[in-house]
């Protein structure tokens, strides 16, 4: 079936996102921030946050994303704000500076890096150190569970429910999936303050894109639902995606 639309998807991390930019910005009283995006491959975030007026650095190891990326920004107007990088999250500062960054975007990275609290520390030290925020974003195993049941798939369900990684069989293309404890105790290990979690794509993935089509005002709707169930735990548990906001604590508290 299809699926309704990648905004839709994103929405709920885009609005938190921008709220802690703009957080950002009035606490440096500086318009334009500086923003690493690690693993920002097209610039699906990197070319929005660039048309807020922020300077953002996408670190990526391919480089036909990079391309992309590039002639993303051209054709959006931001290209003299976006430059990309050909890089990854271990080797971090061989491309990027060591605390720069006023946001650093974590997306779709922990999935797929060999040592994730490694990698996590990493995204943390480009921060700069008298204060900074992080969007961590990340797959959920809740809804990779619930996505296999639905399907039928009800040993694979139970596996993916009982491995360590959350993969439901060999043929599983994620690597690793987590649960929102796991990844706040991550976070919470690097010494940053959690802002706010977020449950992603609770319902988007699984409501067919026909009924979204056909339904008057269904889109926004749907929109609507999942910001309600975005905060709540119980769909927390069940999202495909999970979110962490987080921020370099002041330096008094």
């Amino acid at each position: 079936m299809s699926r309704p639309s990648a905004s839709l998807r994103n929405a709920v991390v885009w609005e938190v996102l921008r709220g802690g930019l703009d957080e950002r910005v009035k606490s440096t009283g500086r318009d334009s921030l500086d923003v690493l995006d690690t693993g920002g491959g097209t610039g699906n975030f990197a070319v929005p946050v660039a048309r807020l007026g922020h300077r953002v650095t996408v670190v990526d190891p391919s480089p036909n994303a990079l391309f992309a990326l590039e002639r993303r920004a051209a054709e959006a107007g931001v290209a003299e704000r976006v430059r990309g990088v050909q890089g990854d999250a271990h080797g971090l500062f061989d491309v990027a500076e060591r605390g720069a960054s006023d946001v650093v975007l974590f997306h779709g990275v922990l999935e797929y890096v060999d040592d994730p609290a490694d990698a996590l520390r990493n995204a943390v030290a480009a921060l700069r150190p008298e204060g900074g925020v992080l969007s961590l974003l990340a797959a959920g195993l809740g809804g990779a569970v619930l996505a296999r049941a639905l399907a039928g798939h009800f040993t694979e369900a139970r596996q993916a429910l009982a491995a360590p990684d959350g993969r439901w069989g060999e043929g599983d293309p994620m690597p690793r999936r987590f649960t929102a404890e796991q990844l706040t105790g991550l976070v919470a290990d690097t010494g940053l303050r959690i802002a706010a979690v977020h449950g992603v794509r609770v319902f988007a993935d699984l409501v067919p894109g026909a009924l979204v089509d056909t339904e008057p005002d269904a889109l926004d709707a749907l929109a609507r639902l999942e910001a309600a169930a975005s905060e709540l735990p119980a769909f927390q548990s069940v999202a495909t995606q999970l979110h962490v906001l987080a921020e370099v604590p002041a330096a008094d508290g």
